[in-house]
């Protein structure tokens, strides 16, 4: 079975239980409905589809009463922020920062549940070779599900803050949907904080597989895959530069042709690398200059605490809709779009141009990762081993011309925003 194909089956599998096509009965109408027709399937994931929908854009839903989902992940800027600040502020009084940037949450549907080992399929790759950790949701794959993802917001004590299962459902029993949430969840659902605040978690994840909202493929780059529009001299050039394994391989992680089954490219193989972005002294929790933020070792997850061959990888997030952020890898770091492309082409041949100066001239390279974690450091190309006073892989032309390509990645419903 195809990489691909078995993408799509999973979902098709996660829709089932999402839908509770296979949940046990608890009764009629309770949280698990129990087997269901196609019809019913439908109809259900359409009630919670509505549900989630106002679920997302309600502060209520927040221990601040001013903070929605929907005030991090804007739909106007393809479920991403709209600011340019490295991280949001949440918490109860909405004076806690955050840790990490905000990712889109737009064409996450096709995204694996992580794995340690994984291989591509005959569409992309080599299935002997081991691509090692790969899939699940935010930056550092802790979640598999939209519906796991949801809960962390929640009650992180950073974003939305409620103090448990128990707040969430206080807030949903009040607000003006609660009628439509016991219709779908059971008259008694709200008795029962625990399965109250899962069955949110579930509409919320399954408004996330709305298609129109979060999946449409309206790009100019997917109309000219269909032979619906045209590219300019100068963007056919950046996507050559962007496949080009000398140039830019920026497709060896950012997946940018259809799969053999013709499903839309993804703009990302799902995988976690780590390639050493600049430390971002604007996130407060940077000022302890002991705090490091590694990834998938730590400190938000937890279950690879130890595992140093891991830390400093973080998720490659799909590039699609990537010209409407104003902030840039997990840390926010860089504030345009070139910059991070530049960054790739000139990370070791011009460190000093990214990295600070140590006090004694030399560049503290590398700096948001400690020594010891360096062989994790990603050495494909464009990086390629390449050392300080190397001529980089990419010319200044190059860059602007593989951007002017990344802008043809915009959905239809996102081109009236101001390009970054």
């Amino acid at each position: 079975m195809t990489r691909r194909r078995w993408k799509s089956l999973a979902i098709a599998i996660a829709a089932i239980s999402t839908f509770g096509l296979a949940a046990p009965a608890n009764s009629a109408d309770g949280f698990h409905p129990g087997p269901l027709s196609r019809a019913e399937a439908f109809a259900r994931a359409k009630a919670l589809t509505a549900l989630g929908r106002k679920m997302f854009f309600d502060p209520s839903l927040s221990a601040s009463g001013k903070q929605a989902c929907s005030s991090c992940h804007d739909p106007s800027h393809a479920f991403g922020p709209a600011s340019a600040a490295p991280v949001e502020m949440g918490g109860p009084n909405l004076d806690l920062p955050g840790q990490r940037a905000v990712p889109s949450l737009r064409y996450l549907q096709a995204a694996p549940a992580f794995t340690e080992h994984f291989h591509d399929s005959e569409d992309e790759g080599d299935e002997s070779v081991d691509n090692g950790p790969t899939g699940g949701l935010t930056w550092d794959g802790r979640a598999d599900h939209g519906k796991d993802q949801a809960k962390i917001p929640l009650l992180s004590p950073f974003e939305m803050a409620n103090k448990g299962a128990g707040a969430v459902t206080a807030a949903l029993r009040k607000s003006a949907y609660a009628g439509e949430f016991k219709t779908v969840f059971g008259q008694d659902v709200f008795n029962h904080p625990n399965d109250a605040f899962d069955a949110a978690a579930e509409a919320l994840g399954t408004f996330e597989q709305s298609a129109a909202d979060f999946y449409p493929y309206s790009s100019r780059y997917d109309a000219f895959l269909a032979g619906k529009a045209t590219l300019s001299t100068q963007e056919l050039h950046g996507r050559a530069l962007f496949e080009d394994e000398k140039k830019g391989n920026c497709a060896s992680c950012h997946l940018s042709e259809p799969a053999n089954d013709g499903e839309p490219p993804q703009f990302t193989d799902f995988g976690l690398i780590a390639i050493a972005v600049p430390r971002n002294p604007a996130i407060p929790a940077n000022a302890d200059p002991a705090y490091a933020d590694l990834g998938l070792c730590g400190p938000l997850r937890t279950d690879f605490r130890g595992r140093t061959d891991y830390c400093g990888l973080f998720k490659t997030p799909t590039l699609r809709n990537v010209a409407l952020r104003k902030s840039f890898f997990h840390n926010g770091e860089f504030h345009t779009l070139r910059d991070a492309v530049a960054f790739y082409a000139s990370r070791d041949t011009d460190p000093g141009r990214w990295y600070p100066t140590n006090t004694d001239g030399t560049i503290d390279k590398y700096d948001d990762l400690p020594k010891a974690y360096w062989p994790n450091l990603n050495q494909d190309p464009p990086f390629d081993g390449k050392k300080p006073g190397d001529k980089p892989a990419l010319t200044d032309a190059e860059i602007d011309d593989i951007v002017a390509f990344l802008r043809t990645l915009t959905d239809a419903d996102q081109r009236a925003e101001p390009a970054n």
